[in-house]
């Protein structure tokens, strides 16, 4: 018996896993599938879901019927669609959105959806180590010790989304702890969307931090440098490992007295020089 189309995230894997269904039941193929769909090519359902290519609005109506979708379950599949091919990242928010609304109402829970509610605000982040540092804390205390400064309600609500989701818990003394130490969005595409939304708002924190810190307070560096396609990958893993070792760092702290944001940001400052051919593997830097 196949899940409900509201449990995915992804419509390849619902296509695929109503093929394969089809197929252990009766002698259904590619070619079959893709003709009671209208579509030309018998293989194009099965490219899609190689990720040779990708489902348009019409062709995923055509391909929801095909699967017997009606109602609120054919929505469903035109929306991960739709998320699919958003060029923007407002347009996927809005489209996973209304997926989250639609399995709400029918009772199902997308993967990752909390996540994806955590990283939409760093206010979530925030009170996640604030609870903790802050024992026997009322909502309006820790609010205080927010910078910038959010409500008393905006904290209680926090609370109860973190409880809620699992990511902290409460004791019987009433003092918090967080059920992982740490958090990683893994391989959740949908949470990327959410992600997005909270770098820029870190980005606009970090940017009033060097205006309104003194130096003992913040510390700011950066480096511009010429790299190849290769340097860059190489780059891009030390900052992983260096972002572990922190991690481990921060982790043995029991008793923090402030919480800290730390960004990572490496992007290009010009167009690409060698149109896709590598000049040469200089790498010379300079810091600022």
């Amino acid at each position: 018996m196949m899940k409900s189309v509201v449990e995915y995230k992804d419509y390849r894997e619902y296509v695929l896993d109503y093929y394969r269904e089809r197929k252990r039941t009766s002698a259904f193929t590619w070619r079959e599938f893709a003709k009671i769909a209208g579509f030309a090519s018998g293989s194009y359902l099965k490219l899609v879901c190689d990720g040779k290519t990708r489902l348009r609005e019409e062709g995923a109506k055509k391909t929801a019927l095909a699967m017997g979708l009606l109602g609120f379950e054919y929505d469903y599949f035109i929306l991960m669609v739709r998320y699919e091919g958003a060029k923007t990242d407002r347009e996927k928010k809005k489209c996973f959105e209304e997926m989250q609304a639609l399995s709400a109402a029918h009772h199902v829970k997308i993967l990752g959806s909390e996540l994806y509610t955590f990283y939409e605000t760093w206010k979530h982040s925030v009170v996640r180590e604030l609870a903790v540092a802050m024992p026997g804390a009322k909502p309006h205390e820790i609010a205080k010790a927010c910078r910038p400064a959010i409500s008393a309600a905006d904290v209680s609500a926090s609370l109860n989304f973190l409880m809620k989701a699992g990511l902290i818990t409460r004791d019987i003394k009433g003092n918090y702890h967080q059920t992982n130490r740490s958090l990683t969005t893994g391989r959740l595409n949908v949470v990327a969307v959410a992600v997005h939304s909270l770098l820029r708002q870190m980005g606009e924190f970090a940017l009033e931090a060097l205006d309104k810190l003194p130096i003992s307070e913040r510390h700011f560096s950066g480096i511009t440098m010429g790299v190849t396609a290769e340097t860059y990958a190489k780059v891009v893993e030390e900052l992983a490992q260096c972002r572990k070792r922190i991690v481990s760092i921060v982790a043995d702290e029991p008793h923090p007295d402030k919480v800290c944001r730390l960004n990572f940001q490496f992007f290009p400052l010009t167009e690409n020089l060698n149109s896709g051919k590598n000049r040469g593997k200089s790498t010379s830097g300079k810091g600022e």
